[in-house]
């Protein structure tokens, strides 16, 4: 028989409570090697809180989170070293700094030389310096944007500003990249562009986790989606079944009232 392969994301039972509220309540999630998996829900489900969950940034109060078979440490570099990558839902750029020098920044995590290396300019911090250089552009020539190296991250257009922050984390060399409202501001020629970095990026070789707003992108995206709902699983599946639940309308438009027309493809549509 031939053995299950191991996810590249267990979450197992994952809990955060800020006193008496509970943010996220037991969710678990896996993410296979080579899948892209969404998660999205109404506004306030928890999902950026699982995400900070999942990356070091909180430590949940309750269940834990594999990478690979191996608990990831409760640190955000740590994390990162671990091989978990994320971009943010509000951009997180270096503004006055190049967008070659922001890519670079996402390697630190993967270079060695030390502070008194670096002092000294010593061969291996000439080296690392060297080698993170031309892999900061070739990640830039990856998603498309190979001019604009040497321009200010503040000074690029919107949808480069969003690519230019995929390109930074996956200078981390990760196993896992998480997304967090990737297409948020974009317009659709920017949106399908977008859809194709990601199939881009899983080609790699990179298992990815998204979170997204667009039903229409995270639907064509995807090989499976999770609904949290007040922080808590409501269900997980194929998109198009997931599209076609009624709860999932429900969560989405509130539930129809009795002399209404019943859920159907008009709601789902829009779900």
């Amino acid at each position: 028989m031939t053995a299950t392969p191991v996810p590249v994301l267990d979450a197992r039972g994952v809990t955060m409570r800020f006193g008496g509220l509970t943010a996220v309540d037991g969710v678990g999630l896996t993410v296979g090697p080579h899948e892209i998996v969404g998660l999205i829900g109404p506004n306030g489900a928890g999902k950026t809180t699982f995400f900070n969950c999942l990356t070091g940034l909180y430590v949940p109060t309750e269940g834990e989170v594999r990478l690979d078979g191996a608990v990831l440490p409760p640190r955000p570099a740590g994390v990162t070293r671990a091989g978990v990558a994320r971009t943010f839902q509000n951009i997180r750029l270096f503004a006055n700094m190049s967008a070659l020098e922001n890519v670079i920044v996402g390697r630190h995590t993967r270079t060695r030389a030390g502070f008194l290396a670096a002092l000294g300019r010593g061969p291996r911090y000439r080296r690392e310096e060297r080698e993170s250089r031309e892999r900061a552009r070739e990640l830039l020539e990856f998603v498309g944007l190979p001019d604009e190296a040497p321009l200010l991250a503040r000074n690029l257009p919107y949808g480069a500003q969003r690519r230019l922050e995929i390109a930074r984390a996956l200078a981390s060399e990760p196993k896992l990249l998480l997304l967090d409202e990737p297409t948020a501001g974009m317009n659709p020629r920017e949106t399908r562009e977008t859809e194709a970095l990601v199939h881009a990026v899983r080609d790699l070789g990179i298992a990815v986790l998204v979170i997204e707003h667009d039903m229409r992108f995270i639907m064509n995206l995807c090989d499976r989606v999770a609904v949290l709902v007040q922080g808590a699983k409501l269900i997980e599946g194929a998109p198009a079944d997931v599209q076609a639940d009624a709860r999932v309308v429900e969560a989405y438009l509130g539930a129809p009232d009795d002399d209404a027309d019943p859920v159907g493809t008009d709601r789902e549509r829009t779900v």
